[in-house]
């Protein structure tokens, strides 16, 4: 007995246009415009166009306006639910454009019929000039070439002959385009050409249901875009006492397209979006590239990112410690002018929204406004950070002029004055540039960390000269086949360092010291905090290509190195009186073979 499988075949057709489509007129082509767009720091947008379009004679949305999003990002959808939107079709697609005509030909193809006195290029001695009726200038449409060329070679636009039929008095004319000197219209004439050219347009085709199509159609469309981006950045005034007023500006980028009355979310912070490097094949590309209380639930655009956490990524060295290499070379440019970016705080930040209403700005343009003003305690803070230098045994493998470099990095330490604000406020600090005044002079310019709301964030000031600051590190001891391991023997090398502190201010400091070590921390004097820490978790070490300092890679490091020594932390916070020298002591060692 013969079994039969049955199957069923569902098949949709959607029509992407007949072939040999005539050029539509650039005047019924619409625009739909921007009501929402939510704005990230890395220059990414979130796109909503929206509102009433006009149809075409088959109930068809066709735009002049084709985006690029992000693969997975494109969402159009209709607003009118007794009106379904069947597909959007991307093509390229032959329009009729109108525009003024600039030279002797334009103006000849524009006022066919139009009645002239034609002067040619003389042959002779003598100017040849007559009237004539302008017939045409001879052309091959579009249609004919797709007619005779090969099979799939693809849509043609209209090809323009080199001659123009003109009627006289002793018959129809056939000159040369370039023998035709000037025209003398003698009567009206036009000034506009119409041309043809191909345009990459958008198509949302509707389903009227069985009635008949609207002369307008409520539908929008949802993307992520590369094109626009926000730059935050802070003014700091400070009171010298103990109060801080910090005012919070942004500088909006677009290069995205045209926006009137505009609700805009500026986010801090940015989510992952793992294709964000591929566009949409909708955008007919040929090579494929938890929120505040404020956060406005109504806002369309930003709804799509509720609850969402970003981490953003530091993107260089600490500054001030020797960890970020001064001749690293830059980024390379992208392909939009979308401003410089700003190295991020290596911290996560949640996403959180500021909302601007009424931005208007045509693309190309960019904008700076203000966005909210607080005011916060902060505190003096003197800080120094000694980093780990290289060990003697390697100073023999660097030429003359990397031991040059290194003695400048380690053998000025100096202290930095910094201020320390206490984020009192409901909104948090993000990653920006921060300017620091008191009493409207200039104090310095730094960057501000991420600090979310009840945390704290440091800004640099400027060295702290009136600190004198020495280190001496010796070298005490040297035991030879102090371990063995897999058969071989490790010699052990005992140090000792000493840091002194004095203070030629008027006043007594608060100093908060750091001290990293190459190997094994043994004590630290004063009440100090020895911990041995992951070099891979500490912003620290972040240094251009990796999570250790530039010159790491200068010399190859030995397999075993890791196995026996790591990076130690010592850290004090100590009160220095006025002109009394202060004593720092510390010990570590490290193995070598």
């Amino acid at each position: 007995m013969k079994k039969s499988i049955v199957g069923c075949v569902v098949t949709v057709l959607l029509a992407a246009g007949s072939f040999a489509e005539s050029p539509m007129p650039f005047k019924a082509l619409a625009r739909m415009p921007v009501k929402e767009v939510t704005v990230f720091k890395d220059g990414h947008a979130f796109v909503l166009h929206s509102g009433k379009m006009p149809t075409d004679e088959a109930g068809n949305v066709v735009m002049d306006y084709l985006p690029t999003p992000v693969i997975g990002t494109f969402w159009p959808f209709s607003a009118d639910r007794k009106t379904k939107l069947g597909a959007v079709v991307a093509s390229q697609r032959k329009v009729l454009v109108e525009r003024t005509a600039l030279n002797l030909r334009e103006l000849i193809e524009a006022n066919v019929g139009a009645q002239v006195i034609v002067t040619e290029v003389p042959s002779g001695t003598s100017q040849v000039s007559y009237a004539a009726t302008i017939i045409d200038i001879p052309a091959r449409s579009g249609d004919e070439q797709e007619a005779t060329n090969p099979p799939n070679s693809g849509e043609k636009l209209r090809q323009k002959g080199s001659v123009a039929l003109l009627r006289t008095d002793t018959g129809i004319k056939v000159v040369a385009l370039d023998r035709i000197q000037d025209i003398r219209f003698t009567g009206d004439y036009r000034k506009t050409v119409e041309e043809e050219e191909f345009r990459n347009l958008l198509t949302l085709k509707m389903e009227w249901s069985g009635s008949k199509p609207q002369k307008s159609a409520d539908v929008g469309l949802l993307y992520l875009q590369r094109g626009v981006r926000w730059i935050p950045n802070y003014k700091v005034t400070i009171d010298g006492k103990g109060q801080a007023t910090v005012r919070l500006q942004a500088t909006l980028i677009n290069e995205l397209t045209d926006m009137d009355d505009v609700t805009a979310h500026l986010v801090i912070g940015v989510p992952t979006f793992d294709f964000k490097d591929t566009p949409d094949p909708i955008s007919l590309q040929q090579t494929v590239a938890q929120l505040s209380q404020h956060f406005q639930q109504e806002a369309k655009t930003a709804y799509g990112f509720a609850n969402a956490i970003g981490t953003q990524v530091i993107s260089g060295g600490r500054r001030g410690l020797g960890y970020d290499r001064p001749d690293a070379a830059p980024a390379p440019s992208r392909t939009l002018d979308l401003g410089p970016e700003v190295a991020e705080s290596g911290t996560n930040e949640d996403l959180f929204i500021f909302t601007v209403k009424h931005v208007s700005m045509k693309k190309g343009q960019r904008m700076v406004f203000t966005i909210g003003e607080y005011t916060m305690k902060y505190k003096d803070v003197f800080a120094l950070d000694i980093p780990f230098a290289p060990p003697p045994e390697l100073w023999r493998n660097f030429d003359n002029n990397r031991q040059a470099e290194l003695a400048q990095l380690f053998n000025a330490p100096k202290v930095m004055h910094k201020i320390r604000l206490f984020n009192s406020s409901e909104y948090p600090l993000t990653t920006a540039p921060a300017l620091i005044l008191k009493d409207d002079r200039l104090l310095a310019q730094g960057l501000m960390t991420y600090a979310a709301p009840k945390a704290d964030a440091d800004l640099n000031i400027t060295a702290a000269v009136d600190i004198r600051v020495e280190k001496t590190d010796n070298e005490t001891k040297r035991t030879p086949n102090a371990i063995n391991w897999q058969g071989d023997q490790y010699g052990r090398v005992d140090l000792a360092g000493k840091i002194t502190l004095t203070n030629f201010r008027k006043d007594a400091v608060e100093i908060e010291i750091t001290r990293h070590v190459l190997g094994n921390v043994d004590s630290a004097d004063n009440n100090g905090k020895t911990e041995m820490v992951n070099v891979f978790e500490s912003p620290t070490f972040a240094g251009a290509g990796g999570p250790y300092p530039y010159w790491w890679g200068w010399f190859s490091w030995p397999w075993w190195w890791r196995h026996f020594n790591g990076v130690g932390r010592i850290t004090w916070t100590v009160t220095l009186e006025p002109k009394t020298p202060f004593d720092l002591g510390y010990t570590w060692n490290y193995y070598w073979r």
